[in-house]
C-alpha cells in the first residue's frame, strides 16, 4: 500500500505542468514559465505560418507576435479553457488571415533552416511539379478554408483544435474543411485533365 502511493505521489510530481499553472506563472512574469511556452509552440506557430504566409520572415513575425501577445495579455487568461495551444493557434491563425487580405500565396514545403545549395536532381523534378501545383491550388483557396488545410493536414490537429483555433464551431469547421477538399480536388483533377 506504502508502494502505492509514493508511486502515485511520484507521478503527480512527474507530470507537465498544467496549462493553468503555467498561465499564472506567466501572469507573474516569471521569464522560465515563459521560455517553456516558447520552447513548446514556437517551432509550431513558425510551421503553421510558414504554411499559411508562404514567407519565412513573416513566418518568424507572426510566431514572435503570437508569443508576445500571450506575455502581454497573460493576466486575461481564463482558466479551464481550451488550453494554451488552442488560444497560440487560434492567434497565429488569425494573424495570419490578416495578412493573407495583403498578400496571396501558401506553400506546403518545410520552413527553411539555411538555404540548400545542392542541385536538383532529375527524379526530383515531377515531385516539385506536383508540390507547386498543390501550392497553388491552396494559394488559390479562400483564406479560412486554406487555414483549415493547413492546421488539419500539415499540423495533424484534430478537427475539434482545429475548429477552436478558427473560433468556429465543430460542424461548421468540418463543412468549410468539407469546401476545401473538394475545391482543392477539383482544381488537382482539372489541371490533370488540361495536361491529358
Amino acid at each position: 500500500m506504502r508502494y502505492r502511493s509514493r508511486m502515485a505521489s511520484a507521478a503527480i510530481i512527474a507530470e507537465p505542468e498544467g496549462d493553468d499553472a503555467l498561465m499564472a506563472r506567466i501572469v507573474r512574469r516569471d521569464a522560465s514559465a515563459f521560455r517553456s511556452v516558447i520552447d513548446g509552440h514556437a517551432a509550431t506557430l513558425h510551421r503553421i505560418a510558414w504554411r499559411m504566409t508562404g514567407d519565412a520572415a513573416e513566418a518568424e513575425d507572426v510566431a514572435q507576435e503570437t508569443l508576445l501577445r500571450l506575455w502581454q495579455h497573460a493576466a486575461r487568461w481564463q482558466a479551464g479553457g481550451t488550453g494554451v495551444a488552442a488560444w497560440l493557434h487560434r492567434v497565429a491563425v488569425n494573424l495570419c488571415l490578416d495578412r493573407l487580405r495583403k498578400k496571396r500565396f501558401a506553400s506546403d514545403q518545410e520552413a527553411p533552416e539555411r538555404v540548400d545549395e545542392s542541385p536538383a536532381a532529375p527524379e526530383t523534378i515531377d515531385e516539385e511539379r506536383r508540390r507547386a501545383r498543390v501550392v497553388a491550388a491552396i494559394g488559390a483557396l479562400p483564406d479560412r478554408q486554406r487555414a483549415a488545410i493547413v492546421l488539419t493536414y500539415y499540423e495533424d490537429q484534430p478537427n475539434a483544435l482545429a475548429a477552436e483555433a478558427m473560433e468556429m464551431n465543430i460542424k461548421a469547421f468540418e463543412s468549410l474543411l468539407l469546401r476545401a477538399r473538394g475545391a482543392l480536388a477539383r482544381a488537382l483533377d482539372g489541371e490533370r485533365g488540361g495536361a491529358a
